[in-house]
C-alpha cells in the first residue's frame, strides 16, 4: 500500500507546534487562588510516574531540555486545567498522549497536572560510596567460562528490552525462540557489546547496569551496579590492545560518567559533567551524560553532555592522569552515531534542531548543520549510498514528519559533504528511529509518539534506489505493523526497527501498555511483507531491540 502524506516545510511545521504548547503563555496570566495540595502518599506516586515517563525529556529537575521546561513559574502561568488536557492529548511535536493512549489513567493524569505546579523534589547525590554499596560480583571472573558452554548463535541473538518489566528478553534471530529472559533495571535504555562479543551490557533508566556473560551455559548476570538514580548509556573499550579493558557509563542524574573495570564493572572513575555552557558561559546545574560512543580510531570514548553543548573525548590509557578533549558543539545534544567509516560521529542537537559532525580521528570538531527540521532523534541514524549524492546519514524528527539526509563522503563527494543535501516527509511527527543494514535497500522510520493510533502503529518504507535527489519527495510505501500482530486493544506503538545480522530481516517492537498485550513482529526485507509475528505473555511492553553482531560492529 502507497501512501502520500501532505508535507508542510519544517519552519511551518515547527511554528505550528510551538503554538501549541506556547500559545498560553503569550495570553494573559492566570489567577490562582492556591496550588493544590498532595499528600505524601501522592507526591510519592507522582515523583515515580515523573521518573518512568517524563524526567528523560523535561529534566530531573525539570528545566528541560528536548521537552519544555516544567518549573513552577512556568507551569503556574499555564493552569491546572490546561497541564491536564495537554497530558492527555499530547502533541504533534513529540509529546505524548499519555490520557488517550491508556498509559495514564484520567486520575493519573490530574496528578501529575498537579504534580508539575508544585516546586521539584531535590534529588540525592550519588559517589563512589553510593555506588560501591550496590556494587556486586555474582561470578568473579576466575570462575567464568573459558570458552563458550552453550550452543547459541551469539552473534544473531537478540536482547529485547521488556521496558515495564525491568527485564530483557534474549531472542534467537534465526528461530525467534526466547532463550532467556533476564532481571535488570527499569526500563533498560540501551544493550551494549564488549568489542568481543561475549559480554551484555545493559543499562536502566534507574542508573543499574547488568553484565551478563553469553558464553555461560545459561547467561546470566555476572556483575552488576548502580551508578545513579537516572541514566541512559553505557559503552565498552573497542580499541585495539584495549577490548573489553572498561565499561563506561553516563547518569542524568547526577549529572556524571563513571569508568569501570570491564571484567568486574568496579567503579574506577567518577567525572562530574557540571559547569558552564558552552556558548552564554553560564553555570547548568544538570548536564545530563546522553549517547556515549567509543572510538575507533584511538583509545577514547565520546560522551555527550546534553546541556552544556560539549562533546568529550575521554582517553582511558590513563585513569589516573585523565586526559579530556572538550569540544564546543552545540547544546541538547542527545543521540547519534559513526558514519559507514566509523571514522565520524554524527550527532544531534535536538532542541537546537542541528546535527554536529565530529572527526574522532583528528579529535575536532567538523560541523554544525541546520537539519531543518524540529527535534532530530536519529538514534544511532542509518548509513547508506543516495543515488545522488553518494553516502549519507539519515535522521528522523520528534517534532515533524520530515526525514533529513546529510553527506558523509568529504573525499567522493566533496560539495555533499557536512550538509544537509535532502529533506523529505515520512508517516508524521514523534518518530524515534531510523533504520538501514548495508544488504538492504530500504529506509525505514517510525513514528511512535505520534499520537494518531493509526500513524503509530505503521512503518514508512523508502525505496533508496529510488530517490532522485531533485528536489522531489521520494514515495514511501506505508506498513501496518500493528495490524499485522493482531493487536485490537490499547494504542500499540511500533518502535525501533532492528536488522538480523545477515541484514535480510528487520524487527520492530509492538509497544503496548503494560497490562495489555505486545509483540514483536519480524518483516522480510526484501519483499517487505510480514514474516513473522511473536507473542508470549513474558513480553511485556518490548521495545529497545539489540542485535549482537550489528551493534558490536557499529552497523546501522
Amino acid at each position: 500500500m502507497r501512501q502520500r502524506t501532505p508535507f508542510a516545510r519544517p519552519g511551518l511545521l515547527a511554528s505550528a507546534a510551538l503554538a501549541l504548547v506556547l500559545g498560553p503563555l503569550a495570553v494573559a496570566a492566570q489567577e490562582h487562588d492556591s496550588i493544590p495540595e498532595l499528600t505524601a502518599d501522592e507526591y510519592s506516586e507522582a515523583n515515580k510516574i515523573y521518573f518512568e515517563r517524563c524526567a528523560g525529556c523535561h529534566g530531573v529537575l525539570r528545566k528541560g531540555a528536548t521537552g519544555k521546561a516544567l518549573t513552577p513559574d512556568l507551569t503556574r502561568e499555564l493552569g491546572f486545567e490546561y497541564l491536564q488536557s495537554f497530558i492527555t492529548y499530547g502533541s504533534p511535536a513529540g509529546m505524548p498522549n499519555w490520557g488517550t493512549s491508556g498509559d495514564l489513567t484520567a486520575e493519573q493524569v490530574d496528578l501529575m497536572a498537579k504534580y508539575v505546579l508544585q516546586d521539584p523534589a531535590a534529588p540525592p547525590e550519588f559517589g563512589m560510596k553510593e555506588m560501591l554499596e550496590t556494587w556486586k560480583v555474582h561470578v568473579a571472573p576466575e570462575d567464568r567460562p573459558t570458552k563458550q558452554e552453550n550452543d547459541w548463535d551469539l552473534e544473531n541473538l537478540f536482547s529485547v528490552t521488556l521496558r515495564d518489566a525491568g527485564q530483557i528478553a534474549l531472542i534467537d534471530g534465526a528461530t525467534y525462540e526466547i532463550k532467556a529472559v533476564i532481571d535488570t533495571g527499569y526500563a533498560v535504555h540501551i544493550s551494549r557489546l564488549s568489542a568481543s562479543g561475549r559480554n551484555l551490557f545493559v543499562i536502566g533508566r534507574d542508573g543499574k547496569i547488568n553484565m551478563i556473560d553469553l558464553w555461560m551455559k545459561e547467561p546470566t548476570t555476572v556483575a552488576e551496579i548502580k551508578i545513579g538514580s537516572e541514566a541512559r548509556s553505557i559503552e565498552t573499550s573497542k580499541m585495539e590492545g584495549w577490548e573489553d579493558k572498561y565499561a563506561i557509563a553516563g547518569a542524568y542524574w547526577p549529572p556524571q560518567y563513571v569508568i569501570m573495570d570491564g571484567a568486574t564493572l568496579e567503579p574506577k572513575k567518577i567525572q562530574s559533567t557540571r559547569g558552564m555552557t558552552y556558548d552564554e558561559q553560564e553555570y547548568h546545574p544538570e548536564p545530563r551524560v546522553a549517547a556515549i560512543l567509543s572510538s575507533h580510531y584511538r583509545p577514547e570514548f565520546i560522551v555527550n553532555v546534553k546541556e552544556t553543548g560539549k562533546i568529550l573525548l575521554v582517553d582511558y590509557t590513563d585513569l589516573k592522569n585523565l586526559k579530556t578533549t572538550e569540544i564546543e558543539a552545540e547544546r541538547f545534544l542527545h543521540d547519534g552515531g559513526l558514519d559507514s567509516t566509523h571514522r565520524y560521529f554524527i550527532t544531534a542537537a535536538n532542541a537546537r534542531n542541528k546535527l554536529v559532525v565530529i572527526d574522532t580521528k583528528e579529535g575536532k570538531l567538523v560541523a554544525v548543520e541546520d537539519t531543518e527540521g524540529l527535534t532530530p532523534h536519529p538514534g544511532r541514524g542509518a548509513n547508506f549510498v543516495h543515488p545522488t549524492f553518494g553516502p549519507v546519514w539519515a535522521t528522523s524528527h520528534l517534532g515533524d514528519e520530515s526525514v533529513a539526509l546529510i553527506g558523509t563522503d568529504p573525499e567522493g563527494h566533496p560539495d555533499q559533504a557536512w550538509k544537509i543535501v535532502d529533506t523529505f516527509p515520512a508517516l508524521g511527527g514523534g518518530s524515534l528511529f531510523v533504520k538501514t543494514h548495508p544488504k538492504s535497500h530500504y529506509l525505514y522510520v517510525d513514528a511512535t509518539l505520534n499520537p494518531e493510533l493509526e500513524i503509530s502503529g505503521s512503518i514508512a518504507v523508502f525505496d533508496i534506489n529510488a530517490m532522485k535527489g531533485d528536489g522531489s519527495d521520494p514515495e514511501f510505501t506505508t506498513l501496518p505493523i500493528a495490524e499485522w500482530a493482531g493487536i485490537s486493544e490499547g494504542q500499540p506503538r511500533i518502535v525501533q526497527g532492528e536488522f538480523n545480522k545477515e541484514g535480510t530481516e528487520i524487527w520492530f517492537s509492538v509497544w503496548n501498555g503494560k497490562d495489555q498485550q505486545s509483540a514483536l513482529v519480524i518483516v522480510d526485507d526484501k519483499t517487505l511483507e510480514l514474516k513473522h509475528v511473536l507473542k508470549d505473555e513474558r513480553l511485556i511492553t518490548p521495545t529497545g531491540k539489540f542485535n549482537v553482531y550489528n551493534t558490536m560492529a557499529d552497523v546501522y
